[in-house]
């Protein structure tokens, strides 16, 4: 990945371009910053920014050998470590050498996704982590001499997801690591890296992305504006969650949202169960879409009761009928809802029982509509 192909953070791009050129590479450094900022696209693009043999001031030449197969994620001097777990067909000890074929075709074709979407590709329902048996590769692989370029590059992606054992075992190989070795690590929670492993690394804070920069990188010519830029304001910096909006801006959200209000007012519980029964036909994914849709209408509402228009960002059709639902969200109950559903997309991605997690969210929607 060139850094032309990650989206917003031209500041940070000048800065890591420059420690290039100035030789100031930092053996470990630390990205920190949420999925949807970038944070594993920035290392991609500055690892390979590195192994470039014909690199210009802004941006690797994507052409010579070495940019060629990075862009495949394939490069010999180039590895990755990242959370797994078992599957039917991958038994103990899971490593990442188990998912490579999966994880190159994540980070070459989706390049921005979650952690619960990598979990998805590979089929694990579980949380993945990154073991003692991983940290014994990624030792074996880094001892060995680069095959073609001046620099090994071990890309680890959320070492929140590392035991004790397996940090402690690695913590020889980072503070004296092999000559032009170099760690980038990638997290979404640094408060939940382990000290031992935080504390050896240079830090890199990814910010949110800039809303005009996330509209540019939505724009496919057949979306449009309004829905782009509308998405791009509510993703509050973060591309994944303005994808998510982006997709969940059609009729077939709203109309399940409106249901879900109009048969939660009139407390019809019958129809709550049947919609809560019908909803894990969408399928895991259009689910999280949903709910995702559900907390922005609610928000929006919200901000309409409170007579602040001008900054309710609602298509044409949501706002001739938020005009008088927004009546029913209010300082007392959005709170609530907003938790609600936050907890539902949360047990969602975790692979909750979705008829249980969308009835129990039903009724509880049914008690508060009306405070």
């Amino acid at each position: 990945m060139q850094f032309r192909n990650v989206i917003g953070h031209s500041e940070l791009k000048q800065k890591l371009t420059a420690t290039v050129a100035d030789g100031r590479i930092s053996h470990a450094q630390l990205f920190e910053g949420a999925a949807g900022y970038g944070s594993l696209p920035v290392a991609l693009a500055y690892a390979q920014y590195v192994a470039c043999t014909n690199r210009n001031r802004d941006d690797s030449c994507g052409v010579c050998p070495s940019c060629v197969k990075y862009a495949k994620a394939a490069h010999p001097d180039l590895h990755f470590a990242f959370p797994v777990n078992t599957t039917k067909t991958v038994k103990s000890p899971a490593v990442s050498d188990h998912f490579i074929n999966e994880w190159r075709k994540m980070i070459t074709e989706t390049k921005y996704f979650s952690e619960q979407d990598w979990y998805e590709a590979i089929g694990i329902d579980k949380q993945g982590n990154i073991s003692v048996h991983e940290a014994e590769k990624i030792i074996s692989k880094l001892n060995f001499k680069s095959y073609e370029s001046e620099y090994k590059i071990m890309i680890l992606w959320l070492p929140e997801r590392m035991n004790a054992a397996s940090a402690n075992r690695l913590l020889k190989l980072i503070e004296e690591p092999p000559t032009n070795t170099l760690f980038l690590f990638v997290t979404e929670a640094s408060g939940k890296v382990l000290n031992t492993i935080y504390s050896r690394t240079q830090r890199i804070r990814l910010h949110p992305i800039d809303e005009n920069d996330i509209a540019t990188a939505l724009a496919d010519g057949e979306t449009s504006k309004e829905q782009i830029y509308t998405a791009a304001r509510l993703s509050e910096g973060n591309f994944i969650t303005a994808r998510s909006l982006l997709k969940s801006a059609s009729n077939e959200n709203f109309e399940k949202f409106v249901l879900l209000m109009r048969l939660a007012y009139n407390k019809n519980v019958i129809g709550l169960l049947e919609w809560a029964e019908n909803m894990p036909e969408l399928g895991r994914e259009r689910m999280k879409t949903f709910l995702i849709y559900a907390e922005r209408m609610v928000r929006e509402n919200f901000i309409l009761n409170m007579k602040l228009d001008e900054i309710a960002y609602l298509g044409f059709e949501e706002y001739e009928w938020a005009k008088k639902f927004s009546l029913f969200i209010n300082k007392q109950n959005v709170g609530k809802l907003y938790k609600c559903l936050n907890t539902a997309i949360l047990q969602i991605a975790q692979n909750g029982n979705a008829k249980i997690i969308f009835t129990d969210l039903a009724l509880k929607i049914m008690q508060m509509i009306r405070q």
